[in-house]
């Protein structure tokens, strides 16, 4: 069995196989989204293939849509190459139950994978995007993916390259987002949504704030109309919808690629690309997901509630998101990577059978972040970590790594840690110096950056934008030399970029400190350091 159109003919073997086929007609679907497309998605990674194209196979299948959705690749051309194009951008989800069984569906609702750094791609996106039926423009690019600047507020190579070469060729998403907005505007200025589904804070004020700075400067430039910043400015005619977005979504697992490859499904092996990608032509996930969006589509949209998602005022979301990215998961998931990682854990799930780092991510969780979270009403801030800690993250199936969730941690930290901690500086009757767990958290990415693990053996470090700043200030800091720590914090703890405020006015700096001093006190000390305070 093959995953591609002609693979798929053959129903018997499949459904021996145990794999649930689209039920709608893909050549149609096909057909339809060439001449009248209405969904395009920056970001053609896994939480993508297995959810977001899953909500329109919901959609198709059940014939309240016609069109699918149009992939665009912004980082990693090999993405489209070796893993859409040979399987005719289909996806085998495999989602991992608890109880060890997994479902199999083939999702069939892409239409075609595009790379958006090649001018063929991008003259394809143009076409796109002068088509008046196109309804949403949707991301799942990651943080790190909207930012114009560095930790210094200096805006990075490409972004600066795209501002002072105009429209014509972008790089960047932001520059890429603003030209084919720009190419809609000529076309007719149809109305359209532009849809962050990325799993951070404002998720749609960063997307919006990233393409219309970069759209001003180009005004500023002589590049293009002042008309087509009003129109894009116009949440009328261009809105920017907030959302929360909640899936775990590991690398891809070498048990389920045996799995599958004894069910005689072939070529599922993962690779490996040139940028790093880590990609198979399955996608394996935990069953559970949510999906939150600010019901603000001036072109309209697919009937996505249909699909199960919830579709919902601003303040809604801002609240369910806040929840999630605040409270519920994020943070838990950020200390277990950092400390999974120096205590040697393989997988997440293992890392729950450790009592130390169970109490650390209960304190984070329940007893500092509930007490300021506020309940969005459709889903409830108590059951949502119940279900975090007692069934997502135990779940032995879901081979996710500490070493993937610690990538990025410097654009996670202000939100996953910085918003709690202004929650408790601007209520009068709460105290951000009584924290205790996160700042614990705090110290331990801190020690993790020094790429030394707690055995003192050397430790690779996951990859993240800040990462030769950040080790670059903590060079001097050796592992049983608690003493090279002193002056050599200050400038990363009082950095309102890197924690959304400083630690140092917010009266954690002399704890996160205290904690360095003694995680770095040698071999063990990382051990040693939850325990004392977690026993």
């Amino acid at each position: 069995m093959q995953l591609n159109y002609n693979g798929l003919q053959d129903t018997a073997a499949w459904s021996r196989a145990g794999v649930k086929l689209p039920q709608h007609d893909w050549k149609a679907m096909c057909a339809e989204t060439a001449e009248n497309p209405i969904w395009v998605h920056f970001g053609a990674g896994n939480i993508f293939r297995i959810f977001i194209a899953g909500l329109q196979q919901r959609l198709l299948n059940q014939g309240v849509a016609k069109a699918g959705i149009i992939a665009v690749e912004t980082f990693d051309s090999e993405v489209v190459e070796k893993i859409y194009v040979p399987h005719d951008s289909m996806t085998l989800a495999v989602s991992l139950n608890a109880d060890g069984s997994i479902d199999k569906e083939v999702v069939a609702s892409i239409a075609q994978g595009v790379v958006a750094a090649e001018p063929e791609g991008l003259d394809a996106l143009r076409a796109i995007f002068r088509k008046p039926s196109l309804q949403m423009l949707s991301f799942t690019i990651t943080e790190k993916g909207y930012a114009l600047r560095d930790m210094k507020g200096v805006l990075t190579p490409v972004a600066a390259a795209d501002i002072e070469a105009g429209p014509a060729a972008p790089k960047h998403a932001m520059g890429v987002v603003a030209a084919l907005l720009l190419e809609r505007y000529s076309a007719g200025a149809a109305p359209i949504a532009v849809v962050s589904m990325d799993n951070c804070s404002h998720n749609g004020e960063k997307l919006r704030a990233g393409v219309t700075e970069i759209a001003r400067e180009w005004l500023r430039k002589g590049f293009v109309p002042a008309e087509y910043v009003a129109w894009l400015e116009d949440e009328s005619q261009v809105s920017f919808p907030w959302s929360m977005i909640d899936k775990i979504t590991p690398r891809p697992a070498e048990i389920v690629e045996k799995q599958l490859a004894a069910l005689g499904i072939e070529d599922m092996a993962p690779i490996v690309t040139a940028r790093h990608t880590y990609i198979a032509p399955f996608v394996n996930a935990e069953a559970p997901q949510y999906l939150v969006i600010e019901d603000r589509f001036p072109n309209g949209r697919p009937a996505l509630e249909k699909a199960g998602v919830y579709m919902t005022n601003r303040d809604t979301v801002n609240m369910t998101e806040r929840m999630k990215v605040t409270t519920c998961l994020n943070p838990l998931h950020t200390a277990l990577a950092v400390y999974g990682c120096l205590l040697g854990y393989e997988k997440i799930c293992d890392e729950m059978k450790d009592a130390e780092l169970v109490t650390l991510i209960k304190r984070i969780g329940y007893d500092e972040g509930l007490p300021v979270v506020t309940d969005p009403g459709i889903l409830s801030p108590k059951a949502f970590i119940d279900e975090v800690v007692e069934q997502r993250l135990p779940n032995p199936f879901m081979p996710d790594t500490p070493q993937r969730i610690a990538c990025d941690t410097s654009q996670k930290v202000p939100i996953r840690f910085g918003e709690t901690i202004k929650s408790y500086m601007a209520d009068p009757s709460r105290d951000a110096a009584s924290l205790s767990a996160i700042p614990l958290a705090i110290a331990g990415w801190l020690r993790y950056l020094l790429g030394v693990d707690d055995k003192g053996g050397e430790m690779a470090v996951s990859p993240d934008p800040m990462l030769a700043q950040l080790q670059a200030a903590l060079a001097s800091v050796a592992l049983g030399k608690p003493e090279s720590a002193e002056g050599k914090l200050d400038a990363i703890l009082e950095n309102p970029n890197l924690f959304g405020v400083s630690l140092i006015e917010a009266g954690l700096g002399d704890k996160v400190k205290g904690y360095f001093a003694e995680l770095i006190a040698g071999p063990g000390a990382v051990r040693a350091t939850l325990k004392k305070y977690l026993d």
